[in-house]
């Protein structure tokens, strides 16, 4: 059996991919058809039903869900590594004792990592009075906020290694406010199967990327060249730092906690009419 497969080429993702892409592990007769592409870019691909096996934002899962069901392994979910809403040195969204200035916020349009990502969920939960968003490739949002083009801008992935030796400055963690708000992980990211497949094929694919994802951990210099080849930030220390935040126990399954931190997104999200339907079952089994 030949499954569309669809990650981002971030290192988290190529990390915990590389193995079952490359038959490192025991594939259970399953091959994949690979396809890479920007985080928001998958996210719209899901809906338009380009792929069996997708790496989603949660926030588009949230509208997807009649469609696709998470697998257990795979997520990108954790403590202290969610999105940071940032500025430049010379924009007035910070007051003189460098505090978020809630007017100038409100009037400001912000640059988004994509409509359906989480960093856009985070942002519009934990800053009701941003107003006006504007979607932009997640690697571009620095530039165009130091360039003036945006006031602000909501950073994702390896921009939280490198804005502040950028020039820019943070406005709040969104992650860290959920944390405050939810006292539960951030749920970031995961990985997703058409809800249409037989729950013994779901299964077999969650064995599959769980022993991937082992097999990363346990052997993380052999992935090296596959994750370097795509990383937008080819510093060595930024992409160790970037999958040490981003790969953890959740990934390889998760968890009670995990799944709890989703269900209440899940709920936040209905409440603010962001999801599109409400679903007994989140998870498969």
């Amino acid at each position: 059996m030949r499954l569309k497969l669809a990650y981002s080429p971030c290192p988290n993702d190529t990390f915990i991919f590389h193995a079952m892409v490359h038959s490192l592990v025991d594939c259970e007769g399953v091959s994949f058809e690979v396809n890479l592409a920007d985080v928001e870019n998958l996210n719209q691909g899901a809906f338009s039903g380009a792929y069996d096996i997708c790496k989603l934002s949660y926030h588009a899962y949230f509208r997807l869900t009649d469609k696709y069901i998470m697998l257990r392994s795979g997520s990108a979910l954790g403590h202290s590594n969610g999105p940071l809403f940032v500025t430049s040195g010379t924009s007035s969204l910070l007051d003189k004792n460098g505090k978020p200035d809630l007017e100038q916020i409100t009037e400001s349009t912000i640059a988004v990592p994509g409509r359906l990502t989480t960093a856009a969920l985070l942002l519009g939960v934990t800053f009701p009075q941003v107003k006006k968003t504007i979607p932009v490739l997640f690697s571009d949002i620095e530039k165009r906020v130091l360039s003036g083009e945006f006031a602000g801008g909501v950073l994702i992935h390896e921009g939280r290694f490198t804005y502040e030796k950028r020039g820019l400055k943070l406005i709040a963690d969104l992650g860290e406010r959920w944390e405050k708000m939810s006292s539960l992980p951030i749920p970031l990211g995961g990985i997703a199967i058409r809800r249409e497949f037989d729950d013994d094929l779901a299964a077999k694919i969650n064995r599959v990327l769980r022993r991937s994802i082992e097999y990363a951990i346990q052997n993380p210099g052999i992935s090296k060249e596959y994750v370097c080849s795509y990383a937008q930030e080819l510093e060595e220390d930024v992409i160790e730092k970037h999958i040490k935040l981003f790969v953890n126990d959740y990934t390889t399954d998760v968890g009670v906690k995990g799944q709890e931190a989703v269900s209440y997104m899940y709920k936040k999200a209905v409440e603010q009419g962001l999801a599109s339907n409400s679903v007994a079952k989140l998870f498969i089994l």
